[in-house]
C-alpha cells in the first residue's frame, strides 16, 4: 500500500495523514469550498477538490472519489469517522474497482450496520442483550402488547438509527401511541427506514465500550475499554479509559463478549462494541460501530499503541501486531471534545471567527484538532474544533492535569464545551466515579448552580490576573497603569 486516499476532513484527516507520513505511504487529501484553506489539505502530499460545502455535494459524492482513486492510482482509502465510514454501498463499490478499503467488510458493515440484525447474529453467540425484542415492530397495537410484556418505560428505537436519533423513552401506555408515531416519523426522515424495536429502559445505564481489533487470519483482540456515560444528545461529549468502574473480572467478561460480537459477522480491522452497564453492574449489547471512534486517542494513550498503524496493517494483509496476552492498561487518559457551542444555552453550535487560538502543551498533553487562528468554523459539519487528551499514571492526575490543559487553552471568538468539561472535571459526582449517561440532567440544568460555577472561575482568574500586574508595578523602566489595565480585563470578563 504505497498511496492512501483520506477520505474526510478536519482532526481526524489529520490524524490519519501523521501516522501515513510515519508509514512512507503518500497521502491523497479531499476538501470542499469550506475547507480550501483547512490544515489537512496542506499538510497531504496531494489534494483533490469534490465540490460546494454541503458534504452531499462533497465528502459523500462516492462515484468522484473512486474515479479520484484510479486517476491517482490510490491503492486504498481510509475513511476516518461519519461520512461514508460505515456506509456498505461505498465498501461495495471500492471492493468491485480494485480498492482497499481501511476497514471491515461490506458484509459485516450490514449485519453491525442494522441494530436489529446485529442483535440477531450476536445472540447467537450468547452476548448479553438488553430485554426487548430483536425484530422489526410495525403495527401499533402488536407493539404495545410487546411494551406491556417487557415492562414500563421502555425505549422505541430505530432500527438503522445512530445519534439518537428516532429514539424515544416511554413513561406508559397513555403515551406510546404519539411516540412510536414520532420515532417512525424521525427514522424515516433521517434514514430513510422507519423500522423500530422496543427495549427495556435501564435505569441509572453507564455506556462503555470495547475497542476491538480483528485480522484476515482469525486473531482478534480488544484493547480494554473506554468510559463514555457523560453525554449530551446521546452524543459523548467526554471519555475516559479505564473506567472507574470496571473490575478486572468484568472488563475480562466484557472484553470477551466483544470478541464475540467480532466473530459472529466475520469482522476485520477496527470497531467499536458498546455496551450499557447498569447500577448492579449487569452488561448489556447495544450496537456495534465499524470504524475507528471519535475517542480512539484515550485508547492509543493506555495501550501505546497506534490504532491507524494497526488498521493500515491488517488491510495490507498483516497479521495482528500483538495478541491479547500482550496486550495491558498503562495509567489513565482523558479526552474532553471541543465543540463550537454554547453550553448555558443547550449545546446549541456557536459558530463563528476563531479570533484567538492557542493550544495547550507540555508533557503527555495531545490535542487533535483541525483549525488555525483565524479560521472559520463551517456551518456545513460538525462543530468539533479539537480533542484535547492528557495521561497520567492515576486517574486523579489525569483529571487535575486536563484541568490544567483545559485552563492553557486559549480560544476567543467562539464559545466552547471547554467550561464545561472543566465543571465536570471538577464534579464530585464524576471525580467519585459514581455518575451515569443522566449526568447533564442531573448536574448541569440548574441555571443557578451552573453560572454560579463559572463566575467562581472567571473571578479566580481575575483575581490571577490583578495579582500579575501587582507584581509588575515595581518596574522602574515603564510606569504601568496597572489599575487601568487590570479594570480592562476585568471588564473583558465580565
Amino acid at each position: 500500500m504505497k498511496k492512501v486516499l483520506i477520505a474526510n476532513r478536519g482532526e481526524i484527516a489529520r490524524r490519519v495523514i501523521r501516522t501515513l507520513k510515519k508509514m512512507n505511504i503518500s497521502t491523497v487529501a479531499v476538501y470542499s469550498d469550506a475547507d480550501s484553506n483547512a490544515p489537512h489539505v496542506l499538510e497531504a502530499d496531494e489534494a483533490v477538490y469534490l465540490g460546494a460545502s454541503p458534504s452531499s455535494e462533497s465528502y459523500l459524492k462516492q462515484d468522484l472519489i473512486i474515479d479520484y482513486c484510479k486517476k491517482l492510482n490510490v491503492d486504498g482509502i481510509h475513511p476516518g469517522y461519519g461520512f461514508l465510514s460505515e456506509n456498505a454501498g461505498f465498501a461495495k463499490k471500492l471492493k468491485a474497482a480494485g480498492i482497499k478499503l481501511i476497514g471491515p467488510s461490506p458484509e459485516s458493515m450490514e449485519v453491525m450496520g442494522d441494530k436489529l440484525s446485529a442483535k440477531q447474529a450476536v445472540k447467537k453467540f450468547n452476548v448479553p442483550l438488553v430485554p426487548g425484542v430483536d425484530e422489526a415492530i410495525s403495527d401499533v397495537n402488536e407493539a404495545k402488547i410487546i411494551a406491556q410484556e417487557v415492562g414500563y418505560p421502555i425505549l422505541i428505537k430505530a432500527s438503522a438509527g445512530g445519534g439518537g436519533k428516532g429514539m424515544r423513552l416511554v413513561q406508559n401506555s397513555d403515551e406510546f401511541e404519539e411516540q412510536m408515531q414520532m420515532a417512525q416519523n424521525e427514522a424515516r426522515s433521517s434514514f430513510g427506514d422507519d423500522a423500530v424495536f422496543i427495549e427495556k429502559f435501564v435505569d441509572k445505564p453507564r455506556h462503555i465500550e470495547i475497542q476491538v481489533f480483528a485480522d484476515q487470519f482469525g486473531n482478534v483482540v480488544y484493547l480494554f475499554e473506554r468510559e463514555c456515560s457523560v453525554q449530551r444528545r446521546h452524543q459523548k461529549v467526554i471519555e475516559e479509559a479505564p473506567s472507574a468502574v470496571l473490575t478486572p473480572e468484568l472488563r475480562k467478561q466484557m472484553g470477551e463478549a466483544a470478541v464475540a460480537v467480532c466473530k459472529a459477522c466475520n469482522y476485520e480491522g477496527a470497531g467499536t462494541v458498546e455496551f450499557l452497564l447498569d447500577a448492579s453492574l449487569n452488561f448489556y449489547f447495544l450496537e456495534m460501530n465499524t470504524r475507528l471512534q471519535v475517542e480512539h486517542p484515550v485508547t492509543e494513550e493506555i495501550t501505546g499503541l497506534d490504532l491507524v498503524e494497526w488498521q493500515v496493517r491488517v488491510a495490507r494483509g498483516e497479521k495482528l501486531p500483538k495478541l491479547q496476552d500482550e496486550l495491558k492498561i498503562n495509567g489513565h487518559a482523558v479526552e474532553i471534545r471541543v465543540y463550537a457551542e454554547d453550553t448555558l444555552n443547550g449545546f446549541t453550535p456557536d459558530i463563528g471567527t476563531l479570533a484567538r487560538y492557542r493550544i495547550p502543551s507540555g508533557k503527555n498533553v495531545r490535542v487533535d484538532d483541525a483549525f488555525l487562528e483565524g479560521m472559520d468554523i463551517p456551518i456545513y459539519y460538525d462543530p468539533m474544533i479539537a480533542k484535547l487528551v492528557v495521561w497520567a499514571e492515576t486517574r486523579e492526575e489525569a483529571m487535575d492535569k486536563a484541568i490544567d490543559a483545559i485552563d492553557n487553552y486559549q480560544i476567543s471568538g467562539v464559545k466552547t464545551t471547554l467550561d464545561f468539561g472543566k465543571f465536570v472535571l471538577k464534579h464530585p459526582a464524576f471525580r467519585s466515579g459514581d455518575f451515569d449517561t443522566n449526568f447533564i440532567k442531573h448536574y448541569f440544568q440548574d441555571p443557578y448552580i451552573v453560572n454560579s460555577a463559572m463566575k467562581e472561575e472567571e473571578d479566580a482568574l481575575i483575581h490571577a490576573i490583578d495579582d500579575i500586574w501587582d507584581n509588575i508595578k515595581n518596574v522602574k523602566t515603564t510606569e504601568f497603569a496597572s489599575k487601568e489595565i487590570s479594570s480592562s480585563w476585568k471588564n473583558r470578563m465580565e
